[in-house]
């Protein structure tokens, strides 16, 4: 497992950088705004597209503001004619609109217990934040009113999106109070806290028609309940991506050899050796990933795989970058 203290953020080049430990910073969240430069949100590569399987929402983009109608022009979209005018005046004139520059943008990030896990860089809980954190900072840079939805084993926190700087303060440090919030002697049932189907049902409150989402976690419970029904709702009106965070020793175990593990509390001995053993434990883990691409698919959610020894700004780089990342994954 990772060591407890909190080592900062790398000092390689920006595109190898990645938060380290099993709890995040203050100072991690707020430094991500000077990498996140790079990260358009309004360019979602074709690669990301094809991550949504053959289902579509019903999102369209941006809205469009009316603002004004001339003379039709060759090269002019047929669909923007103005067929009223153009029938008064004997003449073919088309409608112009004006992009809508602000849109609801709300980071969903877990920080439930099965998230206080890891093996070699970080905790996926840490991955999490250090995500919602880059996906914020690169909204407010493009106009965007920034908020989000932040939830952890017994309660959730609301960050009404707003186009200012303190909105994304304001979710950086609630990502810490929750993520400083995880203990590793906790025995939490996830049955009975916070469910990711309650946070489902409010974020159906706070979420605007137009906004687009980012769902951040390792979505455990996503089967249970009716989450599934509250993610549909929710894909009908919005923009929908899911970040799917986990860690490499939950892929597949470490390399044959009996290994000492821990709780905080009770120590166990494993053996890694059993060649049926690794195959199934990788399966399952495969099987787990495909099922929620899946149930992502049904619905016409991308889901982007981020592993906790990736880094965090190459991944969001190869589905928004400015320029096409190729990263080594």
């Amino acid at each position: 497992m990772v060591s407890s203290s909190n080592i900062n953020i790398r000092s390689n080049s920006g595109l190898e950088q990645r938060p380290s430990g099993a709890y995040t910073t203050l100072e991690e969240l707020i430094n991500a705004r000077f990498v996140a430069g790079d990260i358009n949100l309004q360019q979602r590569r074709k690669a990301l597209s094809l991550l949504a399987g053959p289902n579509k929402t019903n999102f369209r983009g941006r809205g469009l503001d009316f603002e004004e109608v001339r003379a039709y022009q060759a090269g002019d979209d047929i669909r923007t004619i103005d067929w009223r005018v153009t029938a008064r005046s004997g003449k073919a004139y088309t409608k112009l609109f004006r992009e809508e520059r602000e849109r609801p943008l709300l980071i969903v990030t877990d920080q439930r217990q099965p998230m206080f896990f890891g093996s070699q860089h970080c905790f996926k809980s840490v991955t999490a934040c250090y995500l919602s954190a880059l996906i914020a900072w690169a909204g407010l840079k493009n106009n965007d009113r920034v908020g989000g939805l932040v939830f952890g084993n017994d309660s959730h926190q609301e960050i009404r999106p707003r186009r200012s700087r303190q909105s994304v303060l304001s979710l950086c440090h609630q990502l810490l109070e929750f993520n400083q919030a995880l203990n590793k002697h906790s025995g939490v049932n996830l049955e009975e806290g916070e469910t990711l189907e309650q946070s489902l049902i409010e974020l159906r409150r706070i979420a605007r028609p137009g906004s687009t989402l980012f769902l951040i976690g390792d979505f455990a419970g996503l089967q249970q309940g009716e989450s599934e029904k509250h993610l549909y709702q929710l894909s009908r009106h919005c923009e929908i991506t899911a970040l799917f965070v986990y860690d490499p020793l939950e892929q597949h175990l470490p390399r044959a050899g009996q290994y000492t593990i821990t709780n905080g509390e009770q120590r166990h001995q494993i053996y890694t050796g059993s060649k049926r053993a690794r195959q199934d434990y990788r399966q399952h883990f495969e099987e787990k990933k495909h099922h929620l691409s899946q149930q992502f698919g049904r619905l016409g959610i991308p889901m982007i795989n981020i592993s906790t020894e990736d880094s965090p700004l190459a991944v969001l780089l190869q589905y928004y970058g400015n320029t096409h990342y190729r990263g080594s994954r």
